[in-house]
This record gives C-alpha cells, structure tokens and sequence, in this order.
C-alpha cells in the first residue's frame, strides 16, 4: 500500500509539473540568461560616433570627438577649418563658423599604446542632423519626477559610463520642467511667464542656463521639451501663442534639441485634417531658423498623417512613426514588434528617412524603467528583444535616444548601448535606411546599404522557439563570394557563396555585415 501512495505521489507531482510547464507558455519556462555579446574596447585608441556634423553659419559649434582606449589622450584635427578649434585634452571642437561650405578634416587621437585617424566631414550650411541623434531623454525612467539635480547626475553618467566615447551627444528633460497650473506640490506652481510672457521654470529647477552650462561643459549637448498646445501631456504650461518667446528663452538658456509634442493641440487644430497636422510645425520651425543657435527639432505626434511623408519639409529633424513605446510597461515588448517591424515595413518608411530627417520609432528601453506605480523596475524586455531593438533601430537609421535610468547601467546594458560596430551601421553617412528584404513565418530579414558598399544585414526572429534564418544573396542584391562578419561579436565568421544562414534564439538577432 505504501508502494502505492508513493507512486500516486510521484505521478502526481509529474503531472502537475507537466501542467505549470504548459500554461507557462512558449518562451517563458526559464528566464534568459544576460549574455555579454559585445567584446571590451581595445585599450589602443578607436574613434566612434558620427563620422559627418552639420551646423549652420553663425551658430555655437560644439562637438565631442568620440574615442574609446586608455587615458590620457592626445586629440588633433587635421584641416580645422577657420573659426573652430580643438582641445587637445578633452577632443573638444568649438567656434563657429561664418563661411558655408564643406569641410573635410581628420581627427587624430593618441594614447601611450598607438594612434588612431579617421576622416571627419563638416558642412556648414542649413542642414542639421546628418546623422540620427544619440543621446538620453528622462522620461521612461522619471516621467514627472524629473528635477535639476537628475539631469546634471545624468550628464556626469554620460561621462562616467563612457557613452560620451561611443557618440552619445544628447542630455534631454523631457515633460514637467514648467509649471502646472493648479498644482498641490509647492515645487511645481509659480508665475508661469514673466512680464514679458517669457516661460518660466517651476522649482524643480532653479537655473535653467546654469543647468546647460553644466551639461555644456561635460562636452555635450542639452535638450528640452513643450507642447504646441496650452498645456503639455502632464498638464504643464506650453508654447500656444507664445512660440516666439518660447524659442527665444530656450536659445537664451542654451538648448539645442526641441521635442515638440503634440498633446493638448487636438483642442486647437483638428488631427483629421493635414493642413492642422503640420501648422504647428511649420510654425515653429520657422522661428528655429531665424535664431543664432541650432536646435534640432523632433516631431513628436506619433505618426499621424503619414508624419514620415512631410515631416522634414515642415522643419522635423526627426519625426515619431506610431505611439509611445512604453505607453504599457507589460506591453513594451508586444509594442516593440508592432512599432520597429511592422508600421516600418507595411509604411515603406524607410522611403522617407535620411539626412537632415530621420524615422523614430521611440526610444531605447533598457536598463531600469518605470513601471508607471512610482517606481522604477528592470526593463520587461528580455536580453534577446534588447538585443533586437537596438540591432532594428541601427538598421532603420533610427536615433538612439536611451530613456533607461543612466545611473544604474549594468555591465549587460552598457555592452548593448556601446557596441560601435552597430553604432556605425546608426550612424552611416550614407543616411540609407534599411528595409526588410524577406520574411518566411516568424522570420526575417532585413537590410541596410551603407557607405563603402558593404550591407547590414539583420536575421530576426520572432517566433516563440530558436529558428534557423537565410539570407540570400539575391535577396540583398549580390553574387559571388562574400565575407561575413558578426557585429555583435565583432568577429569575422568567414566567406560564403549564396547565402548564409545561422540559428537565432526566441525574439533574437543575428547582426551582420556583409561585402
């Protein structure tokens, strides 16, 4: 009889293992190990981020070379046109230049180990934004909470972690700097414009200019945020009839990024119509242009009115395809292959973007997020969609705008935001965006034509279990023997004839580039 219980029990206990394994679902029975694809950067010096800058007659010039090696380093630029100059200490070029024109230098950098060249193009004239941008926006991580004190901490961490050395330019407040009418927190109320209907900011943050200055003097750029409306998305005080002040305080605290986000505009113009999509927009391009400083101008109304089709003749820098990302915290993975693969493909966006003007699909969700309860938690992407995420967004020449908490960078997620050999597919002077060139079930392949004739190329899945994914050579528009080499691991895999083919995990990438 005992024999019998214990054999019931063991039956049991199978059985009800059999069935916490089947209403787990595919995918979920055991979470994904955090594996480190990106190898460490060489000690010897290795120059990243953009290879091409735009800024127009007459405005601040500021730039940061990127270099990754051991310190100190040694920074020159061959060929620095007039009216700019470059600190050999700390690779920043400053100036301005009055004479448009193309400007083709080279930047030279040294350490104790060797020295390192690359060619850096500079043209001076009414383009900005050659490249897509890079760089951190609050909101994802501090939505409402953002202060003074957050964005200089996030500014030093951009320096700590080293993204400064691998192109990340960009120090953005997002919403809730201004005030908020009818506020109950003594830190948000206050008069919200001057005399002369100039915007205030509310308490969280005293200084505006000394804030910029701040970030300024760390070799990067800041960036700010308002609403073409009354009021923004948190209810805080805007730009409506009060564009020309507005532009004029933001250049007087030393911005130079403007997220414009449409919100309570629906109130004033109607969505349905194209002519009220754009007006805002045009609006306050227009007065971006007459201003002695360049801000870079992101449209953010979440792709209504195929955005991609005129957002660049209506002043956008950068446009948003489709909604928030990280509207639902649960929801960011299943809103990551709705937004990055599919509105992309069933849209041909990548019709549209290029430079001066650049698809953004939203920002980067990695790290530590909010959850939206008043906390922040680990991101809900798994290791494999943050790997796929930032390997789509390089492909489609979207900007690499992290939203993460930058002070709580892993040694995981710093691998994936610093990866240069990915960043250079983002940053290709090309300014091609690539596209899916074939699909079969769950999965896909998609591809980017860059400068030296090479291509990126990305095999998708996005099935529930590992799957062996080709790319063909007719596929990507090439014969004959070819070398391939894996960008994430940065290592060369070897020559193939046709085709290539490799296993790629659950939601995973393989990244390649192919010549």
């Amino acid at each position: 009889m005992r024999k019998f219980y214990c054999l019931l029990g063991l039956f049991s206990g199978l059985l009800m293992l059999l069935l916490v394994s089947c209403s787990a679902g595919p995918g979920t029975e055991t979470p994904e190990e955090k594996i480190i694809l990106t190898p460490k950067p060489s000690p010897s010096p290795r120059i990243n981020g953009t290879k091409v800058f735009g800024v127009r007659p007459g405005s601040p010039f500021l730039f940061t070379i990127a270099v990754t090696g051991n310190r100190p380093m040694k920074y020159e630029v061959l060929n620095l046109p007039a009216g700019l100059s470059c600190d050999a200490e700390t690779g920043r070029i400053t100036g301005v230049l009055d004479t448009p024109g193309e400007y083709n230098t080279t930047v030279r950098t040294t350490n104790s180990l060797g020295t390192a060249e690359r060619e850096f193009r500079i043209i001076c004239g009414d383009q900005l934004a050659l490249t897509p941008h890079m760089g951190w926006n609050s909101w994802y991580v501090w939505e409402n909470h953002v202060t003074d004190k957050i964005m200089r901490e996030a500014a030093d961490a951009m320096v700590s972690s080293g993204m400064i050395d691998h192109g990340y330019m960009y120090v953005n407040i997002d919403d809730c700097w201004s005030v908020k009418p009818g506020a109950t927190d003594s830190t948000l109320i206050g008069e919200p414009r001057d005399a002369n209907g100039m915007i205030n900011s509310n308490g969280r943050f005293p200084d505006m200019k000394a804030m910029t200055d701040y970030i300024h003097a760390r070799g990067l750029k800041a960036g700010i945020y308002t609403s073409p409306g009354a009021l923004t998305c948190a209810g805080h005080v805007s730009a409506y009839e009060y564009e020309e002040q507005d532009i004029k305080r933001f250049v007087e605290w030393g911005f130079d990024f403007l997220k414009y986000d449409w919100c309570s505009y629906s109130k004033v113009g109607n969505k349905e119509l194209l002519t009220d999509l754009q007006k805002p927009y045009l609006l306050i391009s227009e007065k971006l242009k007459k201003q002695k400083r360049d801000i870079i101008l992101n449209l953010c109304q979440y792709g209504m009115g195929d955005v991609w089709k005129w957002g660049k003749q209506v002043g956008g820098h950068s446009w948003r395809t489709a909604g928030d990302l990280g509207l639902s915290f649960e929801g960011i993975g299943t809103a990551l292959f709705r937004d990055g693969f599919d509105i992309y493909t069933s849209d041909s966006l990548y019709l549209y973007g290029g430079p001066g003007g650049w698809n953004d699909p939203d920002y980067l969700l990695f790290g530590y997020i909010s959850n939206w309860k008043g906390q922040t938690a680990p991101t809900p992407l798994t290791p494999n969609e943050q790997y796929t995420q930032f390997s789509l967004w390089s492909i489609v020449a979207a900007p690499l705008i992290f939203s993460g908490d930058i002070t709580r960078l892993d040694e995981f997620t710093l691998s994936i935001l610093t990866n240069d050999e990915i960043i250079e597919v983002n940053q290709d002077p090309l300014g091609k965006p690539g596209y899916r060139v074939s699909k079969s079930g769950n999965t896909e392949v998609w591809m980017r034509l860059l400068e030296d004739g090479s291509r990126a190329v990305g095999l998708f899945n996005r099935g529930e279990s590992e799957s062996e994914v080709t790319a063909t050579w007719n596929d990507l528009g090439i014969s004959g023997e070819k070398s391939v080499r894996d960008l994430w691991r940065q290592k060369d895999i070897g020559k193939f004839n046709e085709k290539y083919t490799s296993s790629v995990p659950r939601h995973g990438v393989v990244m390649l580039k192919i010549w």
